[in-house]
């Protein structure tokens, strides 16, 4: 067997690939791999990405092509791949877009070469409900108001369909870009990777082209690849986001960047209920019910106008009964945008069948290199637990230990010298539970957001951090998402939600967007030694680690002596008063004194 002990890669006959980190080649090899295998685990010296199914029809529907793959694995594997896995590749690449849907007049058809494929279908137990009957050239006729189930069933067959039906075209409604900003007056000009976004995703009005995924990190523009899709539908757009905040963002943004007046734009939410050609909604407003047995009343803003576009904003976070409901709207173009497809409850395949596949992703790193997001360094700080306490953690039941750990008292400490450190700068300390966040706030006499807190205040509040007259804000998971802080460089996570990568991939891009002093961003997490906590925070990078990101790993006796790297520590020393924005704002206040 030929042995390459140059090449990074190690590729097993269970589709499992090792990647070695400390190898020249390993970060090319790191973006090669993304495209098409899904990372398990990544320790410090040795990573496990995993090939599956679903991860090779994304890369087919991205228009990865299986010779491609086959190629990536033998430039860089360090024996022979296994024949089975070079096998496996070919035949799962190979089934994507094997079976067809396609509109024939009103009827809504599946194709395929295969004439023993369609005949499986039509006899399967998942597929067969919605067959309705079968034409002399073997094609089979479905249920055109049953286009997603179809879709969803054939994934869960393994035969994708490639979805050529194409879309209503929806009421028209002219949207056009502007050439310069309405609130800066700057020039608005697209980078290459938005256009190539929402050209990939549209495909300039092809059946080819009308649903799928973006993927691209946070801070990376992603609203404004929603903006450049709306101008090429030109068609009534609804948009559904996390939050009402964002939601407001999403209609700033659409005023700031595009012709469309105020008259046009809508906003559905708790406080308000207006349908315009252009409506912005929250996920919590449609998946509202006053009981458990009773229908989703605002599921009818679906079908309230001829929508041409549907934008599901953050799709990973899709609630389940918006699933169930996408499945019936399948003729709608509908554009996914996210930061992460990582799905903790598994439902990938749900968002690759009902809103589409992934259409077009940038490596993190790709996008820092190029100066689109801030340069970010991650800091793990692991810290110590009292006795007393570790006794109160060995009698906790399994999913009350973590918040025993997360809550850690002497986390405090680690917490004073960072914001001692970090005391120039604009910093968000992020936590899951509120006792615990309310005692941060009070010991820096700091703001502190949840989600008990109102909407307007909440809007003033992110409205003072970014004009610098507050230095110091601590938030819970309500800012975790499609929160515009730009000046945000120093995030302090004390608390998460267990082991959510994706929630660890958000609370990074609060901090990415560039800085216009070049300013390193800073993340760090703080957790408890030898707990849940640290087992948690392990899991939580994987997503991160696999965009390239390593986190440094100090424990609490050494965070004294750590000096933060910068990128611009002159440009902060000279500025002058208001020059930036930052200069002339005060320090982060003192932690209060302790009380007895």
């Amino acid at each position: 067997m030929p042995y390459n002990p140059e090449n990074p890669l190690v590729v097993q006959s269970d589709k499992s690939i090792l990647l070695e980190v400390n190898n020249p080649e390993y970060e090319t090899a790191r973006d090669a791999l993304a495209r098409f295998a899904e990372l398990e685990k990544s320790p410090e010296h040795i990573h496990t990405y995993r090939i599956t199914p679903l991860s090779l029809w994304n890369a087919a529907a991205a228009g990865l092509a299986a010779e491609a793959i086959v190629d990536t694995l033998e430039r860089y594997s360090k024996y022979d791949v296994p024949g089975n896995v070079l096998t496996d590749v070919v035949e799962y690449v190979s089934r994507y877009g094997r079976v067809k849907l396609v509109k024939d007049g009103d009827r809504l058809v599946l194709r395929s070469d295969d004439a023993a494929l369609l005949v499986e279908i039509a006899h399967h137990r998942r597929l067969a409900p919605f067959i309705r009957g079968r034409r002399p050239d073997g094609s089979l006729l479905v249920d055109p108001a049953q286009r997603g189930h179809v879709k969803h069933a054939l994934v869960q067959f393994g035969y994708p369909a490639e979805d050529l039906a194409g879309y209503v075209d929806g009421a028209p409604l002219e949207i056009q870009l502007r050439e310069i900003t309405a609130s800066e007056g700057e020039p608005l000009r697209l980078r290459d990777y938005q256009r190539g976004a929402a050209d990939v995703f549209y495909a300039s009005g092809t059946a080819r082209g009308g649903s799928g995924v973006i993927v691209l990190p946070c801070g990376a523009g992603k609203t404004v690849v929603g903006l450049a899709t709306m101008a090429a539908v030109s068609a009534n757009t609804l948009v559904l986001t996390p939050s009402i905040v964002a939601a407001r963002q999403w209609i700033d943004e659409i005023l700031d960047k595009t012709h469309v007046t105020p008259d046009l734009i809508g906003e559905y939410s708790g406080e308000r209920k207006e349908i315009r050609p252009i409506t912005v909604t929250t996920y919590q407003v449609l998946t509202y019910r006053p009981r458990r047995s009773e229908e989703f009343p605002h599921f009818a803003l679906f079908n309230e106008r001829d929508w041409g576009l549907i934008i599901y904003d953050e799709v990973h976070l899709l609630p389940a009964p918006v699933f169930r409901i996408t499945a019936e709207i399948q003729a709608k173009r509908r554009l996914g945008l996210t930061a992460t497809l990582v799905r903790e409850d598994g439902r990938e395949t749900d968002v690759f069948s009902l809103i589409g596949p992934k259409k077009y992703d940038v490596p993190w790193k790709d996008l820092e290199r190029q100066g689109w997001i801030a340069t970010a360094e991650c800091h793990e700080v692991r810290v110590r637990m009292a006795a007393e306490r570790r006794m109160e953690y060995a009698i906790a039941d399994e999913r009350e230990k973590y918040r025993v750990a997360a809550e850690n008292p002497d986390k405090l400490a680690v917490l004073d010298e960072l914001a001692k450190k970090h005391a120039e700068d604009q910093v968000l300390i992020i936590g899951q539970y509120l006792d615990q966040l309310e005692g941060v706030a009070r010991r820096y006499q700091a703001p502190l957001i949840t989600g008990k807190t109102p909407t307007v205040e909440r809007q003033k509040l992110y409205e003072a951090f970014r004009e610098g007259e507050i230095r110091l804000l601590v938030v819970s998971k309500v800012a975790n998402f499609s929160i515009d802080l730009p000046d945000a460089n120093v995030a302090i996570q004390i608390s998460g939600t267990f082991g959510s990568r994706q929630e660890e991939a958000q609370r990074l891009g609060r901090i990415l967007r560039p800085k216009r002093n070049g300013l390193l961003a800073h993340f760090y997490t703080i957790v408890t030694r030898d707990t849940r906590d640290q087992e948690f925070a392990a899991n939580r990078q994987m997503f991160l680690t696999e965009q390239g990101y390593r986190y440094d790993i100090l424990y609490e006796d050494e965070v004294a002596a750590f000096r933060p790297a910068t990128l611009a520590l002159e440009a902060r020393v000279s500025a002058a008063p208001g020059s930036n924005g930052r200069a002339d704002r005060r320090a982060l206040p003192a932690p209060a004194p302790a009380r007895a």
